[in-house]
């Protein structure tokens, strides 16, 4: 390291131009140290600046901190491959990548890029709705307005019932749990315009739905509301849920329900449950990762 900067100016004393130090004279640990300092964009930013800059970018140290706590587990359970064996830059790249499903590619994790939080979606594929299997009631709809392709919707029924689990290590943090609904029928005008048929609309503003959600340390969270809005989708609020050791899994269920009898219900589209960090709203988790 003193060779290297050796050309260092004293007084009175001149020093061609090619003799004087560069940041790429530096060692390659010093840069690192440097690079850990930055947000990932920056990193990124800086190894496009030499060689000495790329490869000091690669050090597993530079993204140790840029890393969820719970990698491993990701790495594992969503990538499918053995954390030992993967840089952690490639982790970290791969992680941010969309999409990142698993199981069968019914869920999904959204991975934030700067803030190193996460969000989950799970699709309405693995949600288990009462008579989705009668064909007179539920169908399975095909559409690009959903992450994953498909949504399910209900024509006409009297008894509404949604629900689901999920097993996951999240990040320790507040979360809140949203159903993503909409009422009206997917459809395409005559030029290919998206349209959502409100024809089969009706009985969601007599009584309110009800959403629930319980964990398995114990804690409870409900709420209920008319859905409204028909042509939008609409996240609704089901609850609310903190995660204090991100090493252990915690398994969530919740549902939504409509079960008065006295009137029948019809019209709407149900694509998927979304978790995120309490605070964020679905639709900045959605324009963070496009679709």
């Amino acid at each position: 390291m003193g060779a290297a900067f050796s050309g260092f100016k004293r007084e009175g004393e001149y020093v061609p131009p090619g003799a004087r130090p560069r940041f790429d004279d530096l060692p390659e640990s010093c840069l690192s140290v440097i690079l850990g300092y930055l947000d990932p964009p920056e990193i990124c930013r800086m190894a496009r600046v030499s060689r000495a800059f790329r490869d000091a970018s690669s050090v597993d140290f530079v993204w140790d901190s840029k890393l969820p706590s719970n990698y491993k587990y990701l790495v594992r359970e969503v990538l499918g491959e053995d954390p030992e064996n993967i840089c952690n830059k490639e982790i970290y790249e791969r992680l941010c990548r969309r999409p990142n499903r698993f199981d069968g590619g019914t869920k999904e994790v959204l991975v934030d890029k700067i803030g190193r939080s996460m969000s989950l979606q799970i699709s309405s594929k693995v949600l288990k709705i009462a008579g989705i299997n009668d064909r007179r009631y539920w169908n399975h709809i095909k559409t690009d307005e959903s992450r994953f392709d498909t949504v399910a919707y209900l024509q006409q029924i009297w008894w509404v019932e949604v629900a689901g689990e999920a097993e996951f290590h999240f990040l320790p943090g507040h979360y809140t749990l949203f159903f993503r609904l909409r009422l009206g029928k997917p459809s395409r005008g005559l030029f290919g315009q998206k349209i959502f048929d409100l024809g089969q609309v009706h009985g969601w503003d007599i009584k309110p739905a009800q959403f629930q959600i319980s964990t398995s340390d114990g804690q409870r969270s409900s709420s209920e509301c008319c859905l409204y809005d028909p042509g939008y989708w609409v996240h609704y609020h089901a609850g609310d849920f903190h995660v204090d050791n991100s090493g252990t899994p915690l398994k969530i269920n919740f549902s939504m329900v409509q079960i008065d009898c006295t009137h029948t219900k019809g019209g709407l589209c149900v694509d998927s449950v979304l978790i995120c960090p309490r605070g964020v709203s679905p639709e900045t988790v959605e324009a963070s990762v496009g679709r």
